[in-house]
């Protein structure tokens, strides 16, 4: 279908998405996406987990329906699977009993095309990412970047007018993800064939510059788009120039005041029954936590947030809840982009074990919510059964998971030995 000038091929109009959650409640996953796929381009979306990312490429390819708003193909509301879409997974989904040109025939097979044009198709999709030589291997003999050339050739089999990718280079090594993105982009650059755009998840602002014409920012949960950013950089991308730095700069600046000082954690919902609303807790472990204070102390008591996440190798939405976890307990601040260790989180990586427990018991009863487990051990003679907490948990934190935050704020009060949770009689003491 030749498309008019400019028009996009898939749109997502007031698109939102909502998941049941148990217990009659609702996971609000996307809200109010307004996005266009258009010809001709690689479109990047870049977030944190949990902002609805793979749910939004899910909806692009017709595998999911929205809960309200619609998804549009060519101008005409999507239902049910999008035919000009192909999906590369992130952890390759491949047969292991087939070889890899049967893991490319299936898909072709599923079209219920003549045997002849099957072949003829599964050998250019093969021969197209590089694997001639390799039909006759199994899933089992190959590595990690031949198994994801694969699951690029068997998208392509179907020639799709759009190829979804949901960071299709995070199972791979550095150098041979490098090779990855510049045979796609060799690919995706031949007119005479499709794909004609790209959608990519990635977790990689650097890759999401090297490879995009636009990248999406989303931010929250649920999900919105902060922002579209347009790349207007030749290609090939030379990431240590002056212009693609200023982009990176640009994109880190988006982020960090979406996410810092203020990361999101789902606020609770006022009741009229809770006066004074205890915090929801950042989902990480004491452990972390002390190792960005111990890598801070490391680097002079203070470092640039991506810095962190690039000498780390921790993930950046994870570095972003360590950070926010760490400052609830007025351990560091974070102006601008910076991450420093305040007065007390000094005292606190230069104290023995001993100190370093008593100055964290006192900040986590600086928090609402361990206070309130306190007086509930005290109500309950000493021994707070698992499950008054979590009707509690989720009672006074509605849109967040008991169980999740009942292990993270125990995991936090060992630490700081303020009580214990008696696993086999399923209590918490104190300590």
């Amino acid at each position: 279908m030749q498309l008019p000038f400019g028009a996009p091929i898939c749109e997502l109009r007031n698109v939102q998405m909502r998941f049941p959650s148990g217990k009659g409640k609702v996971q609000r996953v996307l809200e109010d996406i307004l996005l266009d796929v258009r010809p001709d381009e690689i479109l990047s979306i870049i977030g944190p987990n949990g902002s609805g990312k793979s749910t939004l490429l899910r909806l692009l390819s017709g595998l999911l329906e929205p809960t309200q708003g619609e998804v549009l193909y060519h101008g005409d509301r999507l239902t049910g699977l999008n035919p000009g879409v192909a999906v590369v997974f992130q952890t390759f989904a491949l047969y292991p009993w087939m070889t890899v040109e049967e893991n490319v025939r299936v898909v072709l097979r599923a079209r219920d095309l003549p045997e002849g044009e099957v072949r003829e198709q599964a050998h250019q999709a093969i021969r197209k990412v590089g694997l001639e030589g390799f039909e006759e291997a199994y899933p089992r003999e190959l590595s990690r970047g031949t198994k994801q050339r694969v699951g690029v050739a068997r998208a392509l089999a179907v020639d799709p007018e759009i190829l979804v990718m949901d960071e299709p280079f995070s199972q791979v090594d550095a150098l041979t993800a490098e090779a990855l993105r510049a045979e796609l982009l060799d690919i995706w650059a031949d007119a005479e064939r499709n794909p004609s755009s790209i959608v990519m998840v990635s977790q990689s602002i650097r890759e999401a510059l090297l490879m995009a014409d636009r990248v999406a920012i989303l931010s929250g949960i649920p999900g919105t788009v902060r922002t579209v950013v347009e790349v207007p950089l030749p290609r090939p991308r030379d990431s240590r120039s002056p212009e693609f730095m200023k982009l990176v700069d640009h994109i880190h600046d988006i982020i960090t005041s979406a996410e810092l000082p203020d990361i999101h954690v789902t606020a609770p919902m006022p009741s009229s029954s809770q006066e004074d609303p205890v915090e929801p807790l950042p989902l990480v472990q004491s452990a972390d936590i002390l190792g960005l204070l111990e890598f801070l102390e490391a680097q002079g008591g203070t470092s640039d947030l991506f810095q962190v996440a690039s000498h780390t190798h921790v993930p950046f939405d994870r570095v972003l809840t360590t950070v926010k976890a760490a400052e609830m307990l007025d351990l560091v601040d974070t102006p601008k982009r910076g991450v420093l260790l305040t007065a007390l989180g000094k005292r606190f990586v230069n104290a023995n074990m001993d100190d370093r427990k008593d100055l964290w018991r006192a900040q986590l009863l600086e928090l609402r919510l361990f206070r309130v487990v306190c007086q509930m051990m005290e109500l309950e003679d000493g021994e707070l059964p698992k499950e008054a907490l979590l009707v509690e948990l989720a009672t006074r934190l509605p849109m967040e998971d008991p169980e999740q935050t009942f292990e993270t704020l125990v995991g936090w009060g060992r630490f700081g030995e303020l009580f214990a949770y008696r696993e086999e009689r399923g209590v918490l003491t104190p300590e």
